[in-house]
């Protein structure tokens, strides 16, 4: 029986089929873009399209920023507290070193005496009479070292309970720390990307679309500021006095977290202008619109706070004739513009 022997392949035929095969393949990586071939790459968008992605990104970053500006807040506001905590067990550990110091010395003034028996000592006493009045000493001297050993005890206790505040406080601002952490890298992620889009167009196109420096100085200019109601209008000194540090504002550029003197975001400059009017207002948008009565659109009155967006996460100051003074974003500076240019939200009366 012959062996049985593998069959030959024809090298001839097989390298014919590879070589279709790679050249089919090929041809599909070319029409469907995987090749070096000549594939389509995604069109460049417009400048409106960059425009309305830029503006969902500012959207998004101001969002952000007011939970920054909120948990900011409490973080300065948790500082404050372990800095007033640690202050508070300082003085307690001052007085207990005292109180200790003071209770050394009556025990040691004890051990010195040698502890003889009161009976005893009267019996050997020269002059009775002033050991009777030394007892009576002693005796008081006891009453003060029990009053002693009491206040060491209580400041003792006192140092502990401040001691757990205080870890329950840096428990706290670890946690805000890790949220202001978060909420900045979510802003300055918005914000560089908006950046990127708009370095894709022209300056003339940047500033067709209003985010260009073009358009920023034409709004900083004095035609906005000169054609602003006088703020007798208001329906308060103080409003008068906030609207009038907003107007002497404009031109000032948006930096977020930012409360002024020179550069704010939108409820840090509302906070700075009530702030230089006297009156004391929350850091954020979405707490700073239950700082007052709140007021129909119909009833706006100069001064007033104006909010926008379901999040009210925008905020400005509404100065009259349908216009408010706000700062937008970073691509514009503090200036004027309509109230109906974004979606109204409600408005709040501080004063």
């Amino acid at each position: 029986m012959g062996a049985h022997r593998r069959p030959r392949w024809s090298t001839t035929g097989g390298g014919r089929a590879r070589a279709a095969a790679t050249l089919t393949l090929a041809g599909a990586a070319t029409a469907t873009g995987l090749g070096g071939g000549t594939g389509h790459a995604d069109p460049e968008p417009t400048p409106a399209q960059v425009e309305a992605k830029v503006d969902r990104l500012y959207r998004e970053a101001e969002i952000a920023t007011e939970k920054y500006n909120g948990a900011k807040e409490k973080a300065d506001a948790a500082e404050q507290r372990l800095e007033k905590l640690r202050d508070q067990a300082a003085r307690k550990e001052d007085r207990l070193n005292s109180a200790r110091e003071a209770l050394g010395s009556v025990a040691a003034a004890q051990y010195r005496s040698g502890g003889l028996d009161p009976a005893l000592q009267l019996a050997l006493s020269a002059d009775p009479d002033r050991y009777l009045d030394g007892a009576a000493l002693v005796e008081r001297a006891g009453s003060r070292q029990t009053a002693a050993v009491g206040r060491v005890r209580k400041e003792l206790r006192e140092i502990e309970r401040l001691r757990g505040a205080a870890r329950v406080e840096v428990t706290s601002l670890t946690s805000r720390r890790a949220e202001l952490k978060r909420h900045r890298e979510t802003v300055t992620g918005k914000l560089d990307a908006a950046r990127r889009l708009l370095s894709r167009l022209t300056a003339e196109e940047r500033a067709r679309i209003g985010h260009g420096t073009a358009d920023r100085a034409s709004r900083s200019s004095a035609g906005p500021r000169d054609s602003l109601p006088a703020t007798a209008q208001a329906p308060s000194s103080r409003a008068a006095a906030a609207l009038a540090y907003a107007r002497q504002k404009l031109g000032s550029p948006y930096v977020w977290g930012a409360t002024g003197p020179d550069a704010f975001d939108c409820s840090g400059l509302v906070q700075a202008a009530y702030r230089a009017a006297g009156v004391s207002l929350p850091r954020t948008t979405y707490a700073q619109i239950d700082a007052g009565r709140r007021v129909g659109r119909s009833e706006l009155r100069p001064g007033d706070l104006v909010f926008f967006y379901s999040g009210i996460s925008h905020v400005g100051i509404y100065a009259g004739n349908g216009q408010m003074i706000h700062a937008p974003n970073p691509s514009a500076p503090v200036r004027v513009a309509p109230v109906d240019q974004m979606p109204f939200a409600g408005a709040t009366r501080v004063v």
